[in-house]
């Protein structure tokens, strides 16, 4: 990092890396992106054109030319090269879910450990300044005997995202199952325990029926299958002092902003633990992997 600037490296030039990362690292005032690779050069190159940053031939290449690496490609694509770069010292921004297996994710974060790096996770909603002051308050409050969460949106319908393999294979517990996962978590405490899990055909429905520590239930509905407008996206908790209820939509540049601000700070003060670092990755990896166990078990999959 230089006195002004940390020096980023962006894997990865598909619609998000357009949308997000890329404008995002090229506009924070922490951060420098100094270079762009893909898998595909020429779309390394009209990636790097966008952002007036150099598209190098070569993943090693990149690794020689920055401090920190923000991805944006598949979980199975991501966990190798993650790896690399970790290994090489790197800082990183890696997208949600940060491994095509919870045993990727299990290297991902004994690399970060040894190579004492900065990590953190697109879990997107925990970096925006509403989602911060809705949990401590929260918090603060106290007594909530459960939760609930609804993610319906139409963005497996969306041409735009016809050739994400993926997302499709994987569907919304896979894309979207992370970042409520991890509200609900972060709400209620610690999920514990997959209690119940249904996948419904029809409509490509996932429903999730979490047990927390302290004792909360929490349930999650998600789809991408489902042309709701606008898209229905929000948390809520429930219990002795009543009801609150986030509003999950939001703008996702400022979210990213906000999660470049903490990865510089990191980076600054030597710093390689955060809420929702590698480790946070892990837990969610097992969460997601835990609720297919429970659908594979026995659970109906019928729509």
């Amino acid at each position: 990092m230089t006195d002004t600037r940390l020096r980023m490296g962006l894997v990865g030039a598909g619609p998000w890396a357009r949308k997000i990362h890329g404008p995002g690292v090229a506009a924070h005032p922490g951060t420098e992106l100094v270079a762009v690779w893909a898998r595909r050069p020429e779309a390394a190159a009209e990636m790097a054109a966008l952002v007036d940053a150099a598209p190098v031939a070569d993943f090693d290449d990149l690794l020689a030319t920055v401090d920190a690496i923000t991805f944006a490609v598949p979980p199975a694509v991501q966990a190798p090269l993650a790896l690399r770069a970790i290994e090489a010292g790197k800082h990183v921004v890696l997208e949600k879910p940060i491994a095509g297996s919870v045993e990727e994710a299990e290297e991902l974060v004994a690399a970060a450990e040894r190579a004492a790096v900065a990590t953190l996770i697109m879990l997107s909603f925990r970096y925006g300044a509403e989602t911060i002051e809705w949990l401590e308050d929260v918090h603060r409050t106290g007594g909530w005997h459960g939760g609930s969460a609804r993610w319906m949106s139409a963005t497996l319908l969306d041409t735009k995202y016809e050739f994400s393999r993926w997302r499709h294979d994987g569907g919304a517990l896979a894309d979207i199952g992370p970042h409520v996962f991890d509200m609900l978590d972060a709400a209620l405490g610690p999920i514990t325990e997959v209690l119940g899990a249904h996948f419904a055909e029809t409509g490509a429905v996932w429903h999730v029926l979490f047990g927390h520590e302290g004792g909360a239930t929490s349930s999650a509905t998600l789809t991408m299958h489902t042309p709701a407008t606008p898209p229905i996206n929000d948390f809520a908790v429930f219990g002795a002092h009543g009801y609150s209820r986030l509003d999950g939509s939001g703008d996702a540049q400022v979210r990213y902003a906000g999660l470049l601000d903490d990865f510089v700070a990191m980076v600054r003060d030597n710093r390689t633990t955060h809420p929702c670092d590698v480790r946070r990755g892990l837990h969610i990896q097992h969460l997601m992997r835990a609720v297919s166990d429970k659908i594979a078990a026995g659970q109906p999959t019928g729509g």
